[in-house]
C-alpha cells in the first residue's frame, strides 16, 4: 500500500519509513521538519515540507500519491514543555490532527494509525495497564493524546472510517547497524542521556529519587524498541479493512528495568562509567509503569524482537557511538 508517515522524520516515523519498507510498502513522507531530520529519510523515499495546518496542500499529497493509509507521528512529546505551554501543544497535538483528519476525508482515505502514549492512562493506573483502563492523563501532553483518542472513536463511527491506536510505553533503541537513531533537542530520554554521558557530553546525569517501592529504589519503566514499535502498527493493516472500526492496543515488552538498571547496562554496553547524582523525586513519576500486551501478541501476531533491555540499549550505543552529534554526522 502507499502509506503517508506523518512526522516521517522524526524517531519512531524514520524507523517507520523503514519497516514499511522491509514490508513491502510504499511509504511517502510528510514531515514540517520543525523537529524531524530530513537525514533520516531513506533516498528515493518521496518527501513532501510541509505543515499539516496546510490543508490544500495535505489534500493534493493524499490524492497525488494515491494514499491507501495514513500513520500520523508528528506530535510534540516533551511532558515538561506541555504545563508551560500546553497551548502549543494542543495546537500541534489536537488541532493539526483535526486538520489532518478533515483533509483525508476530502481526499476519500479512510484508514488512520494514531501514535498515542501511556500517559493517557495516569499516575493512578496499577502494572500491568491494560487497554480497559480509563483515560486519567495528568499532564497537558497526555490529555491532547486522549483527546485524539475520543476524537478517533467518534470519527469511525460517524464517518465510517477505520483506526488503529498504539500507546507506547518508552520507545528506545536505534535501526540496526547503526543508521538512523534517537536524536532529539532537547533531549529527555534516559537511554541517550545516559549514553551521552558515557561518551563524555555530559558530565553526569541525575537519578531522581532513591526510595521507590521497587527492588533498587528507582522507578521501573518499560522500554521497548522502536522497531518493534514499528513493525506492531503495520500488522495491524489488514484489521483497518473493516469500516468503521477502531483498536487500540498497549505496546511495551511487559518486562520493566529500573533507572540504575539502565545505568549498569550502559556501563556494560559501552565500556565507559555513567557517573549519577541523586536528586529529589519529581511530581509525577510513579514507582512502576509497564503494559499488558497481551491483545497486540494475540489480535496482531506481534511478539518484540528485542526482548532483553542490553539488546535494545546495544542499538542506541551503536548510533550514538557513530553520530555523536545527531544527525549532525549523518
Amino acid at each position: 500500500m502507499n502509506v503517508l508517515v506523518v512526522g516521517g522524520a522524526g524517531y519512531i516515523g524514520s524507523h517507520c519509513v523503514r519497516q514499511l519498507q522491509v514490508a513491502g510498502h510504499t511509504p511517502i513522507v510528510l514531515d514540517n521538519l520543525v523537529k524531524g531530520h530530513k537525514e533520516s529519510i531513506p533516498a528515493g523515499v518521496s518527501f513532501h515540507e510541509v505543515d499539516l495546518a496546510d490543508s490544500p496542500k495535505v489534500i493534493e499529497i493524499l490524492k497525488s500519491e494515491d494514499i491507501d493509509i495514513v500513520m500520523h507521528f508528528a506530535a510534540f512529546i516533551e511532558v515538561g514543555e506541555s504545563m508551560q505551554d500546553p497551548l502549543k501543544h494542543y495546537e500541534n497535538n489536537v488541532a493539526k490532527t483535526i486538520s489532518l483528519l478533515k483533509s483525508m476525508r476530502e481526499a476519500g482515505v479512510n484508514k488512520f494509525v494514531f501514535s498515542s502514549s501511556c500517559t493517557v492512562l495516569g499516575e493512578e493506573a496499577e502494572p500491568p495497564f491494560n487497554e480497559t483502563m480509563p483515560l486519567r492523563p495528568i499532564s497537558a501532553y497526555g490529555q491532547t493524546k486522549a483527546d485524539v483518542e475520543v476524537i478517533l472513536d467518534y470519527c469511525t463511527k460517524a464517518y465510517g472510517m477505520s483506526a488503529a491506536i498504539f500507546r507506547y510505553f518508552n520507545a528506545s533503541g536505534a535501526a540496526e547497524g547503526g543508521i538512523i537513531g534517537e536524536d532529539h533537542s532537547p533531549e529527555t530520554h534516559l537511554i541517550p542521556i545516559a549514553i551521552q554521558v558515557a561518551l563524555g557530553q555530559r558530565e553526569k546525569m541525575m537519578v531522581f529519587g532513591n526510595d521507590y517501592p521497587t527492588p533498587d529504589g528507582t522507578c521501573l519503566r518499560d522500554y521497548v524498541h522502536v522497531d518493534d514499535l514499528s513493525r506492531a502498527h503495520i500488522a495491524a493493516f489488514p484489521l483497518l479493512e473493516e469500516k468503521g472500526r477502531l483498536l487500540t492496543y498497549n505496546l511495551g515488552t511487559g518486562t520493566p528495568a529500573s533507572v540504575l538498571e539502565i545505568i549498569k547496562t550502559v556501563e556494560e554496553v559501552s565500556g565507559r562509567p555513567v557517573p549519577y547524582d541523586l536528586a529529589p523525586k519529581r511530581a509525577g513519576d510513579v514507582p512502576s509503569a509497564y503494559a499488558d500486551s497481551a491483545k497486540a501478541k494475540s489480535e496482531l501476531g506481534w511478539t518484540p524482537q528485542y526482548g532483553t533491555i542490553r539488546s535494545i540499549i546495544e542499538t542506541a550505543w551503536a548510533w550514538h557511538q557513530s553520530h555523536p552529534r545527531g544527525y549532525e554526522d549523518a
